[in-house]
């Protein structure tokens, strides 16, 4: 199954490019806070009979990897998951591919935390490659327009909270590394969705969306079921376990198929398309995100 890994990866994908253009917006009505909940706490629900099984790898970690956890669920969870499904709301319908072309910065990001947490060096290079990553997410979200910020227009809070997920992302990855020193890929899973349900029931607390529950519809409780056994946690198996037998650059262009299938599946549902403008912009930006990500690995000189 080893040679099949680069398919898992664009398998898992294309099916988060369908949570953010077809399931997630499904569930516009509803707070952010218990969006991201309800999706966790199911997922964990049917997760915690595997996890039960497999419960003696947990006996193997220790505080630090407990924090590596903690960190992993309020960032990659919680807050990012928060950030993400916010920007999708935000932007009514309109542009949603925009919104995931941004994520492509989440290398970008991981690499700079890598550099700032692991203290790893990095070549000139990758700041030239980073810089046009910048200007093709500048053209992607505003195209030829000059953003205005006093006019309240949403596409610049979607393209911040677009960025705040891409960032809350990268940092989980960076900690997965720790996290999963001692502990098998499907644990980890696990983990990860349960730590992030304690920590969103907090947060649904402590914002008062608790009681909001009974907003639930049973056509939008099909949806969640449905992220939770599609974008939800089988795309996260999938991609832990494509990721355990390719390099990162394999993945990175295996990954161009989240926001190429965001921007396909935009155009059959809803109409949308990106301008030409966009679409050089995102054409560079997915282009230099692939190049910071071979200078990562020491493969190029260029």
């Amino acid at each position: 199954m080893k040679k099949y890994a680069p398919i898992f990866i664009i398998i898992a994908a294309v099916l988060w490019g369908l949570d953010g253009i077809v399931l997630r917006p499904s569930l516009y009505a509803l707070p952010v806070p218990l969006v991201v909940f309800v999706e966790h706490a199911l997922a964990f629900l049917i997760l915690i009979p595997f996890l039960i099984k497999e419960f003696k790898e947990v006996k193997k970690l220790k505080k630090g990897d407990w924090g590596a956890f903690v960190w992993i669920a309020v960032f990659g969870g919680a807050i990012g998951t928060m950030a993400i499904t916010k920007a999708l709301f935000y932007v009514d319908f309109v542009n949603l591919s925009v919104v995931i072309l941004l994520q492509k910065f989440q290398p970008l990001f991981a690499i700079l935390l890598a550099w700032l947490v692991l203290k790893e060096k990095l070549p000139k290079k990758f700041f030239v490659w980073a810089g046009l990553a910048i200007i093709g997410g500048y053209f992607v979200t505003f195209g030829l327009a000059i953003p205005n910020l006093s006019s309240g227009e949403k596409i610049i809070a979607a393209a911040l909270f677009s960025l705040l997920a891409s960032f809350s992302f990268a940092s989980s990855t960076v900690f997965s590394k720790r996290a999963l020193q001692k502990i098998n890929f499907r644990v980890g899973v696990y983990l990860r969705f349960g730590v992030t349900t304690l920590i969103m029931f907090l947060v649904v607390l402590g914002t008062g969306n608790i009681s909001n529950f009974d907003q639930i519809t049973l056509h939008q409780l099909l949806y969640f079921l449905i992220i939770v056994f599609s974008s939800g946690g089988l795309a996260l198996f999938f991609y832990y376990y494509g990721l355990k037998f390719v390099t990162a650059s394999v993945s990175t262009i295996c990954e161009l198929a989240f926001p190429l299938s965001a921007i396909l599946f935009e155009y059959v549902i809803r109409g949308n398309v990106l301008s030409w403008v966009q679409w050089l912009g995102a054409i560079v930006l997915m282009y230099s995100i692939y190049r910071v990500t071979i200078i990562k690995e020491g493969k190029t000189q260029v």
